[in-house]
């Protein structure tokens, strides 16, 4: 299992591995109970986790870098009491801006970090492949001049249907049809 599929479902608790998306939504598979369903994407929101950015006193960061640093942190905290995860957090990543990260997004990012060590899920961020360039060879402007076809004097079957429909339309002149007269208003 990659950390590239893993995403969250809005209204569904946990995390889930992508499965196969749809124009409608998506099959996933719960990682805690292993259960898979369709999500559809009417009701729900999917976010990949790679795409998860956590507030911090500077600029955002991935929330790859805060799993990292909650590897080196130590044992997780108990996420009953909001001032011990608070803590926890101060301690572990101290540039995270507390007025923006609520209590609500630490115990979850505290819950997710156990759900993807419990799946022995290597938390890393797929770097997205370099597109190789073909490498354009500078040639000298030697071209062979084709021999040009040469155009039969011949009219093709399209240009005689359009030569014979042109040929038409100024024998046959237009009938006179008199422009449409304004409506003239009742006046009294």
């Amino acid at each position: 299992m990659e950390y590239s599929k893993i995403v969250s479902v809005s209204g569904l608790p946990g995390l889930f591995e992508l499965i196969s998306s749809k124009a409608d939504g998506a099959i996933v598979r719960s990682l805690d109970d292993k259960s898979t369903r369709f999500a559809s994407s009417r009701i729900h929101n999917f976010s990949h986790l790679e795409s998860i950015e956590v507030y911090t006193v500077n600029q955002n960061v991935n929330l790859v870098e805060v799993f990292h640093a909650m590897e080196s942190g130590g044992s997780l905290p108990d996420m009953k009491d909001n001032a011990v995860v608070k803590k926890y957090f101060e301690k572990v990543y101290p540039d995270m801006d507390f007025e923006r990260v609520y209590n609500s997004d630490l115990k979850k990012m505290v819950k997710w970090y156990e759900v993807l060590k419990n799946n022995n899920i290597e938390i890393k961020i797929t770097e997205p492949e370099e597109e190789v360039e073909p490498e354009i060879e500078e040639k000298e402007e030697t071209k062979e001049e084709k021999p040009k076809k040469e155009i039969s004097k011949s009219k093709t079957a399209k240009e005689k249907k359009s030569s014979d429909k042109k040929e038409t339309e100024k024998s046959s002149p237009k009938k006179d049809i008199p422009a449409k007269k304004a409506a003239k208003k009742k006046g009294k």
